[in-house]
């Protein structure tokens, strides 16, 4: 595991983003903090990714589709920058030990607990289903999770967001780090941070919003 092909691709990254964007950036200083962490955001798109590399203060190991890695050129290039393959079609205990052993290693994790693309009216940043299980790893490794939103990344499908005049306008909003109460049972304190987690995603969603005037 090495970050040192992770910070190639953010150098390029950043740049390529700057010239083409004024984007509108809430709360990253929340992801200065030391130790693990994991970063739970919605997914709209695959520029969702480069979007929080760019903006995220920490590296951050990112949890992908299988489906990525069997193209052999994109995953050597996730696997290059410390990313692994979830498969959801089953329980992937493999899986879950890479991302406790990444935790334990005092790294910062980031995960789409929505499992795909979703479109805002299917999103969990408007009350749409998540994915059980974010919480549990949280607990498990006894960290906490760290809300994202990001609206307006798929605006970089199009080719005119391109043009380097920095006219693309996208969003990224950082919550406050939810850690896991230790006063309640283990299941509920996992449901209960699940709970709060999703209301963390509507609550974020509306307060980007606010901010971009949108």
């Amino acid at each position: 595991m090495s970050d040192l092909f992770y910070n190639l691709v953010w150098y390029v990254g950043h740049h390529a983003f700057w010239l083409t964007s004024t984007p509108t950036v809430v709360g990253a200083e929340v992801t200065r903090r030391p130790g693990a962490f994991i970063l739970a955001s919605n997914h709209a798109g695959p520029y969702d990714i480069p979007l929080l590399m760019r903006h995220t203060y920490r590296n951050l190991d990112f949890v992908s589709i299988v489906e990525v890695f069997r193209n052999p050129v994109v995953g050597w290039f996730y696997g290059s920058m410390n990313a692994f393959p979830l498969d959801r079609t089953k329980p992937d205990s493999p899986t879950v030990r890479i991302i406790l052993d990444r935790l334990a290693k005092g790294r910062a994790v980031a995960m789409f607990p929505e499992g795909g693309f979703r479109e805002e009216a299917d999103s969990v940043v408007t009350g749409g289903r998540m994915r059980s299980g974010i919480a549990r790893l949280a607990q498990l490794a006894n960290v906490p999770i760290i809300p994202a939103v990001i609206i307006g990344s798929n605006q970089y499908r199009r080719l005119p967001a391109w043009i380097p005049i920095r006219q693309t306008r996208y969003g990224i909003i950082y919550g406050q780090p939810l850690e896991v109460r230790s006063d309640l049972p283990k299941t509920e304190a996992a449901q209960e941070l699940e709970a709060r987690l999703r209301q963390s995603f509507v609550q974020l969603n509306v307060e980007l919003k606010a901010t971009m005037k949108i």
